[in-house]
């Protein structure tokens, strides 16, 4: 019998970084397969918090206070993390915690690179599908259309960033996601975890930072609808014409940069360097 004392208290952040260290040696030597089914998972999951914050502010311009519809915005957008870590899933942008084993020799560059592209290409064809489902179940022609308008806006703006404004948005968006998941490693019950996520992600998606796999379905989500449903488009009265592959691609890009800067050096690093630099 184990009378060792439960401790209720969080990690202290010494300890998450050897957590941190740990996990990524760990997330680095999975198979091929389980690492891209469960980035897969990780697309999907996270597009469906994108999807639920669409639905929860579609048509609330006119109604609610611009600041007290993007906090709700970011609220159900958590839904997404909170997926990926509770119920298990490879994200690509949290991945880039992997650094804090691979800056102390116990994962190599080659490794690390497998884990990160296997991840974000897993995420893209998780997005992707659920784009795809998404559109062909016909819901964002529900509320009379107030859904679909909204997901026009959200994919034809974001596709308006020029490139240095995406890779700094991407930073900030990065390090609190990071953060996030930094957080989630000290938590040792759900509802902790679920308490962890739910400030840095909400603030990253209320204020408007960018997310790579977020964006792997948001902007194709406007692109499907703009291609295969001309008319709906063209009724909804949104500039679309950056709204195009070349355009989610000037999007995905910077961002992305910026979110590996972001978790590696703005988290990652500082975190290996304060806790972990000494016993390399």
């Amino acid at each position: 019998m184990n009378d060792a004392p439960v401790r209720l208290d969080a990690l202290l952040p010494s300890e998450i970084a050897e957590r941190a260290s740990t996990v990524g040696v760990k997330k680095a030597g999975m198979s091929v397969i389980n690492i891209f089914m469960l980035a897969v998972l990780a697309g999907g999951f996270v597009s469906l918090g994108a999807l639920f914050a669409t639905v929860s502010t579609a048509g609330a311009g006119g109604i609610l206070p611009y600041g007290l519809a993007r906090v709700i915005y970011g609220l159900v957008f958590c839904l997404g993390l909170i997926l990926v870590i509770v119920a298990g899933a490879e994200l690509f942008t949290g991945n880039m915690l992997i650094t804090m084993a691979w800056a102390s020799g116990k994962v190599t560059t080659r490794a690390l690179l497998r884990n990160w592209i296997i991840v974000y290409a897993g995420n893209l064809v998780g997005a992707l599908v659920t784009a795809g489902l998404v559109f062909f179940s016909g819901q964002y022609r529900f509320g009379d259309g107030v859904i679909g308008q909204a997901m026009l806006n959200i994919a034809a703006h974001k596709v308006e960033y020029g490139f240095v404004q995406a890779v700094a948005l991407g930073i900030l968006c990065n390090a609190l996601v990071c953060i996030a998941i930094w957080l989630t490693l000290g938590a040792h019950t759900t509802t902790d975890k679920i308490l962890a996520i739910l400030f840095p992600i909400s603030a990253f998606a209320a204020i408007g930072f960018e997310h790579s796999i977020a964006n792997m379905y948001f902007i194709p989500m406007g692109l499907f609808i703009n291609q295969f449903d001309p008319a709906f488009a063209a009724a909804s009265g949104i500039d679309l014409a950056h709204l195009t592959l070349s355009g989610f691609l000037n999007n995905l890009i910077p961002v992305t940069i910026g979110n590996i800067i972001g978790g590696v050096v703005m988290v990652g690093g500082v975190y290996w360097f304060v806790y972990l630099r000494e016993h390399r």
